[in-house]
């Protein structure tokens, strides 16, 4: 299985980076995590004549996750396009990808299902357990069973329980990485090194890529790499990620 992260940054793009956007591929699915600038390169990967299905997961409605969605005309998804997210899901994005915004839905060069999901394990067909995280807007983390791995993402959040518990045993656990060493802020809820690394540990997860590093803070990818080296101290398998590297596992 690769995972390809095609977005890096959280809120805007910079020379460093674009906004959150990551592709699972597994044997059977594409699975796209967040639809923020970095969606732009999906056709590097995704073939308009491509027999497996693509899903992709909002995790909540900031538009640094979901800015992407207005150049989805750019793609011809021969399967379709199957989209899942929490709940009001179908509202919002029928209210934004619209006129006079962009192109909706309807008039795209392929077929978009929407579908809203609750806290709770779905099969969908693949396993996706979803459980809502510690955010100043309903943001949801998702945790998949595929080829018999487990991968967990942890998009905008704080520290909490649910973080832990969805990357229970997680071959790889992908969480955002807002702030710096020691940084904290409980009324905009993100994570440091410290605390991305100690819910690895704490669930016992066997790898921790950091990703969606707030532009505003990280400017230069050195402070990436000195996050990573903060967060191996805690959790040794730690790593940074860049726009287009790939992880396989």
């Amino acid at each position: 299985m690769k995972i390809t992260f095609l977005g890096t940054n959280g809120w805007y793009d910079t020379e460093t980076g674009n906004t959150i956007c990551t592709l699972i591929e597994s044997d059977k699915y594409f699975i796209i995590l967040d639809a923020g600038n970095g969606i732009y390169k999906i056709d590097r990967y995704i073939k308009s004549v491509n027999k497996k299905l693509v899903y992709l997961f909002i995790s909540h409605f900031h538009l640094d996750h979901i800015i992407g969605l207005h150049i989805l005309n750019k793609f011809k998804f021969s399967n379709g396009l199957r989209v899942y997210g929490p709940a009001g899901t179908k509202e919002i994005l029928d209210n934004i990808i619209n006129a006079p915004y962009t192109v909706y839905f309807a008039e795209l060069p392929f077929k978009v299902d929407i579908c809203e999901l609750s806290e709770g394990l779905h099969r969908i067909p693949f396993l996706v357990e979803c459980k809502p995280l510690l955010h100043s807007s309903t943001c949801m983390g998702y945790r998949f069973e595929l080829d018999d791995k487990i991968i967990m993402y942890c998009p905008d959040t704080g520290f909490c329980e649910n973080a832990i518990e969805l990357a229970k045993n997680a071959d790889l656990l992908i969480t955002e990485c807002s702030f710096k060493s020691g940084q904290r802020n409980p009324k905009w809820p993100h994570l440091n090194p410290e605390d991305a690394a100690q819910i690895a540990k704490d669930a016992n997860a066997k790898k921790l890529v950091l990703t969606h590093f707030d532009a505003n803070i990280y400017k230069t990818s050195n402070e990436r790499k000195l996050t990573e080296s903060q967060a191996k101290k805690i959790f040794i398998n730690s790593y940074a990620a860049f726009d287009n590297i790939e992880v396989v596992i």
